[in-house]
């Protein structure tokens, strides 16, 4: 199973936010759309960096007042991408190994989503599910 399997079950209105929006409005959008992690792009829409809670978390215990910082000054820069083809396995594998939750998916320069590290463990649960539910009906026929 690959990623383009995850992003096809996901809603298809990605939250970003430019770099120069203020972690205040960073907080919000997290709170109002109930996640974890924002992309971050340019003016083109062009991925420039990836905001996730924990990177707030990290700054704000080292700067007094955080919420006037712009997302830019504290995104993770260097973001570690996914292609639609990608296989469960190896992003599950990756972002355990990388730890990180949150891996946005490309294609050339457009986003075109992202995956949370549930999103891929709840994906593998239900391919292991439909796995024992055929073995199952397997093993029912064979003793009929």
């Amino acid at each position: 199973m690959n990623v383009s399997r995850i992003l096809a079950a996901k809603p298809t209105n990605l939250v970003t936010i430019r770099p120069s929006n203020l972690i205040r409005d960073a907080l919000a959008l997290l709170a109002q759309y109930d996640i974890g992690a924002l992309v971050v792009t340019n003016d083109a829409n062009e991925l420039v960096g990836i905001l996730s809670e924990r990177d707030i978390v990290r700054r704000a215990v080292i700067v007094d007042d955080i919420m006037i910082l712009n997302v830019g000054e504290v995104m993770t820069k260097n973001v570690i991408v996914g292609v639609p083809q990608d296989e469960l396995m190896n992003v599950a594998h990756t972002m355990t190994e990388r730890r990180f939750r949150h891996l946005p998916i490309v294609e050339g320069k457009r986003v075109l989503g992202i995956v949370s590290i549930g999103d891929v463990l709840k994906a593998q649960r239900d391919a292991y599910r439909g796995q024992i539910d055929t073995l199952e009906t397997q093993v029912m026929a064979d003793k009929g």
